[in-house]
């Protein structure tokens, strides 16, 4: 008998259509056949494919920033709103009711379900409905280790490591880690966020229905929230709270109790950076990274940032600039910054009302003129250098101080044109006045008041001209280097680092930084007890008298710069300084984000201009009210004034008691300078800032002296010095203008007019036709300079026409010399207060 053939078609014996039908060893043999390549197909696989490394972000969980007292100011994410919790410290129902919905068999299976594989597969092989079959441990792997995966390919390795995961990792840690990585909608991810978010809890205080709650939604959290659909949602619940029964995770009762839980509607979605949250935070980012110790990477560990913020002061400070008049131009910003001079910790830090609409922080970011808040600084100098609040200075305006602008006579004016008369050092801090503190700042030099600016706290990359002018505080700041540096002064004399964050702590509880409150003291404590109390004029009797509302001692600085374009309030009580300033920007554009150039304040309110007296004083008395609150009230040190240096002449005649000792003042006048200057020392008397004055004399010879006679000891002699140049006056030129019109710029020069007429037939009547001496020409101070003025010509009789040219304007002058009728200065550095 011949062998059977394994492979026999078409198969003898059968009919036509058995014949070509496969035998049964051939379905038998291709199905073992199937199977055993797909095992070893699969045995591969699992030999080849290890457990992959953790997805970065399943370990990123936001940094929490705290106010001073605890409470919480923001956080700073990068878009997973996660806080990762230990599964030890959860009720057994916050997993229970996820496995109870998820995947019943969890704490048995392999890590797949082989039965839901094959269910799965038939429903989609037959045209059901697509059905996954994924168990909590490959969802866990899929978010863990794989983010998505949706091929078939894709799907075996993720059930392959399922394997392996359940094999190696106890299902406890599978849990936690499918716990705090699983998204809940509204942006949250893990249990703890998604707490937070539904109820307002932390997930180790979840009850059994709210936990059925969240593990119902889980396959479709967006849709199902049940802010969206609450029917699903409660569908959803109802099945989670049956199955929880059925699996014994709640008892019998607590399901006959169960009710759909309370829980927090879905808000819209918004920036979490919107109104002052943006700023704290962006500060805090920038203090922790410039420290060097930080990196953005940093952010996503879960840290627990302190910060040094005063909430109740910092609603204080947005609140106080919110008041500011309503008829207040829109281009106008104010910024506040206040902080503890004894550690340099800020308690408030105002740089816009909303960082979403303006990511600009004016306190922090930008600069302003600092205005006559730089007077302190060249008053401190001049303190190092010796001088005292006692000496007296020609405090008219304006003042006259040749060679003082680049080799051009300087004339600063004060405020609202004010004369003073002789004023010592305490009077011109009091009131501002520009022609002192000129006078002064060129005595001691300008580059002293650099050195100290930068040495109370402005910051050595900001640009201070070495001039005259910088007294008047023509160089921009940022405020809170301004802050820093009145908080020197506050300190009498020890510096600090103004910073926002007190402490950084894992997530654990460890400390890893700690706020550097160390001081350096920058400067003597007389030089501070000395202008502190002159400082504290300034609100006693000067133009800071709102501040005297606070009802304690309270020294600071007015300050506006030129045409108004700034204005300040710079103050400190002992344990604080504050500054306020306000500013108009040229341009600001909300959409397109832009904010540049500066132009003068606009008045508002019932202020009649802007200044640092008016609003920036208001504001920083009504903040500052709020921050002393409950405040212990402590005074400044004590000043007292310093004894003369020198040793008085000896008294004709000894007496027990002490008396003021006198000296006679000699006549000084054609004296040289220095000369006048050794005899006045040798009295033991002060010399003031010499008053130049334009003369024939030499250079440096005495002119006039303040005082004569006996004066007392220590007593402050001031000298007027040539500086040996004729006053010479620029007659202006005036050809053209009509006769009333160049009469005016004549007298605006200091000269006198006289008129001559003469006929001319091309130009008006009443018109000048030249001067003698003519434009240019330089002459001694009240000369007279003769206008050749024209008439008419005598009417000849020869032009019956008549004259068209009529000159209509009438000797009215129209060639705008008008304007000349109301002069006004100049703007300069010296408008300053």
């Amino acid at each position: 008998m011949p062998r059977r053939r394994f492979w026999n078609y078409p198969r003898p014996n059968k009919g036509p259509v058995q014949r070509w039908l496969p035998s049964w060893r051939i379905v038998v043999g291709s199905m073992l056949g199937v199977g055993a390549l797909g095992a070893g197909m699969f045995v591969a696989a699992y030999a080849t494919t290890e457990i992959p490394d953790d997805l970065d972000e399943v370990k990123h969980q936001d940094t929490i920033v705290y106010y001073a007292d605890g409470s919480e100011l923001g956080t700073i994410s990068d878009g997973f709103k996660r806080e990762i919790v230990d599964y030890a410290t959860l009720p057994e129902h916050v997993g229970g009711a996820v496995v109870a919905s998820e995947d019943a068999s969890f704490w048995t299976n392999p890590g797949v379900d082989p039965k839901g594989i094959v269910r799965a597969a038939w429903n989609n092989l037959t045209g059901g409905g697509r059905q996954g079959a994924s168990t909590l441990t490959q969802q866990y792997v899929e978010r863990y280790y794989l983010d998505t995966t949706t091929s078939y390919s894709g799907k075996v390795r993720e059930a392959i490591i399922a394997l392996k995961v359940a094999r190696t990792q106890p299902k406890e840690q599978v849990l936690e880690r499918y716990l705090n990585t699983i998204y809940w909608g509204r942006g949250t991810y893990g249990v703890q966020a998604a707490a937070q978010e539904y109820f307002g809890k932390n997930a180790a205080d979840l009850t059994y229905s709210e936990s059925a709650l969240l593990s119902g939604i889980i396959p479709s959290p967006v849709r199902w929230d049940p802010s969206v659909d609450r029917e699903q949602a409660e569908n959803r619940w109802r099945r989670s709270i049956e199955r929880m029964h059925e699996q014994g995770i709640i008892t019998a009762e607590e399901y006959q109790n169960a009710t759909f839980p309370e829980f927090r509607e879905k808000q819209e979605a918004t920036n979490t950076k919107g109104g002052q949250t943006g700023y704290l935070i962006e500060a805090v980012k920038k203090e922790l990274l410039d420290s060097g110790r930080f990196t953005e990477q940093d952010w996503t560990r879960g840290l627990r940032i302190t910060t040094t913020i005063d909430p109740k002061l910092q609603k204080a400070a947005a609140d106080t600039v919110a008041s500011m008049p309503e008829d207040a131009n829109p281009n106008i910003r104010a910024s506040l910054v206040s902080m503890d001079p004894e550690t340099g910790a800020v308690v408030a830090l105002y740089g816009g009302a909303d960082y979403v609409s303006q990511n600009l922080n004016t306190a922090t970011q930008d600069i302003v003129q600092g205005g006559s808040t730089f007077k302190p600084f060249t008053l401190i100098g001049a303190l190092e250098e010796g001088h005292t609040l006692d000496e007296r200075y020609d405090g008219n305006s304006p003042g006259h101080f040749p060679g003082a602008d680049n080799g051009q006579v300087w004339e600063p004016t004060n405020f609202g044109g004010t004369d003073y008369g002789r004023i010592d050092l305490v009077k011109a801090t009091a009131d501002s006045v520009n022609s002192v503190y000129a006078a002064l700042n060129i005595e001691v030099g300008p580059e002293k008041t650099v050195e100290v600016a930068h040495r109370l706290g402005i910051r050595e990359s900001t640009e201070i001209p070495a001039e005259a002018s910088n007294v008047l505080g023509t160089a921009s700041v940022y405020p809170i280097d301004l802050a820093r540096a009145y908080a020197t002064i506050a300190a009498q004399g020890y510096r600090t680092t103004p910073h926002v964050v007190r402490s950084v702590e894992t997530r654990s509880g460890e400390q890893i930084y700690q706020e550097q409150t160390s001081s350096e003291r920058v400067f003597e404590p007389d030089v501070m007890a000395a202008a502190t109390y002159a400082m504290t004029k300034v609100v006693e009797e000067g133009s800071g008298d709102d501040a005297q509302e606070l009802e304690r001692p309270v020294a600071g600085k007015t300050g506006t710069a030129n045409d108004n374009m700034t204005a300040w309030f710079a103050g400190f009580v002992p344990q604080l300084a504050t500054v306020i300033n306000v500013r108009q920007y040229e341009t600001v554009d909300v959409e397109a984000g832009v904010m540049k150039g500066t132009a003068p304040i606009e008045t508002f309110g019932d202020y009649r201009e802007i200044t640092g007296s008016t609003w920036p004083l208001r504001a920083w008395t009504d903040f500052m009210k709020v921050a002393t609150e409950g405040m212990p009230v402590e005074e400044f040190p004590t000043y007292t004034p310093p004894r003369p240096t020198r040793e008085p002449s000896p008294a004709p005649t000894p007496t027990e008691t002490e008396e003021e000792q006198f000296v006679e003042v000699p006549n000084l006048v054609g004296m040289d300078i220095a000369q006048a200057t050794r005899e006045l020392e040798g009295l033991g008397l002060n010399i003031g800032a010499p008053v130049a004055q334009d003369s024939d004399e030499p250079r440096g010879t005495v002119l006039a002296q303040s005082s004569t006679g006996q004066v007392p000891v220590g007593s402050t002699i001031t000298l007027t010095v040539s500086t040996g140049q004729s006053e010479q006056t620029v007659v202006p030129e005036v050809a053209g203008m009509a006769r009333t019109a160049a009469e005016q710029q004549l007298r605006n020069a200091g000269l006198r007019s006289s008129v001559r007429e003469e006929e001319n037939g091309d130009v008006a009547p009443g018109t000048v036709i030249r001067s003698d001496p003519g434009g240019g020409a330089t002459v001694e101070p009240g000369s007279t300079v003769t206008l050749v003025v024209a008439t008419a010509p005598a009417d000849d009789g020869g032009d019956d026409e008549g004259d068209d040219d009529g000159n209509g304007n009438g000797g009215g002058g129209g060639n705008g010399g008008g304007g000349l009728l109301d002069p006004r200065p100049t703007p300069s550095p010296s408008a300053s207060s």
